[in-house]
């Protein structure tokens, strides 16, 4: 019965993330409460795994359908990457709890902004010139990126956002990038649990189908329905974050 729970967990997170992130707010806390006796590290580096397929197909899924800006996608993983693994070894330096406030601060007032400009990201409107789009490009992944690294949960909806408000992509083309930004920063840090053996494989496998069956699905939505379809999951999505950072700021 865990394993069929979990399975459906992962469809449905699948689903989630493959339209704008944050699918490891549904699939990591289901994880941790069916399967209480496993340690930290089996969790997550098992999780990772079915994930990183999904988002894989989703990502595939997107570049078959939506013009992706590859070198914009380029600059933004070498960063993500690169600060991801900076941020994960600052995180074993310092708690995180130092951070979680000002963070839960800022994705209230993401929430607040997408809701209130009921047009953003449904068209694209450039902010930065094509010149130094590339460098903001870097800035967004390397941003992003440590804070992966360093606390993690809803990098993806930050993606999401970062891509939009700052360069000023429409919703579904900085949906795809994300996508891509976030295989490799997961593939980058799926060598490490695979080399350590982590990974629980019958608990793995079975999670990866269903993750990249919700994947699968979720992308097509998204490119089918348009900005405004994932600019109201995205809405969704930032609410269940606040939740989860008001639960970790005040809850304890």
């Amino acid at each position: 019965m865990e394993l069929y729970l979990l399975c459906a967990f992962a469809f449905l997170a699948g689903f989630i993330d493959s339209i704008v992130g944050g699918g490891g707010l549904v699939q990591v806390p289901a994880f941790f409460v069916l399967y209480p006796q496993l340690s930290v590290p089996n969790v997550i580096g098992t999780n990772r795994l079915a994930s990183a397929v999904g988002t894989s197909v989703a990502a595939w899924n997107y570049a078959r359908s939506v013009k992706i800006p590859w070198k914009t996608v380029l600059w933004a993983s070498v960063a993500a990457a690169t600060c991801s693994y900076l941020g994960a070894t600052v995180q074993s330096l310092m708690p995180s709890s130092v951070l979680k406030p000002i963070i839960l601060v800022l994705i209230v007032a993401i929430a607040i902004y997408t809701f209130k400009k009921k047009d953003f990201g449904h068209q694209e409107h450039f902010q930065v010139a094509p010149e130094k789009l590339n460098f903001w490009a870097a800035g967004i992944g390397a941003t992003l990126g440590f804070y992966n690294g360093f606390i993690g949960p809803g990098t993806g909806s930050l993606l999401v956002f970062g891509f939009v408000s700052v360069i000023g992509y429409n919703f579904l083309t900085s949906s795809a990038i994300s996508k891509i930004v976030n295989v490799v920063a997961d593939v980058s840090s799926l060598i490490f649990f695979l080399m350590n053996k982590y990974i629980l494989f019958h608990l793995a496998l079975p999670m990866m189908a269903c993750n990249v069956a919700g994947s699968y699905l979720g992308s097509r939505m998204a490119v089918l329905r348009g900005n405004g379809f994932i600019r109201k999951v995205f809405l969704v999505v930032v609410a269940g974050i606040v939740a989860r950072f008001a639960w970790d700021v005040f809850g304890h």
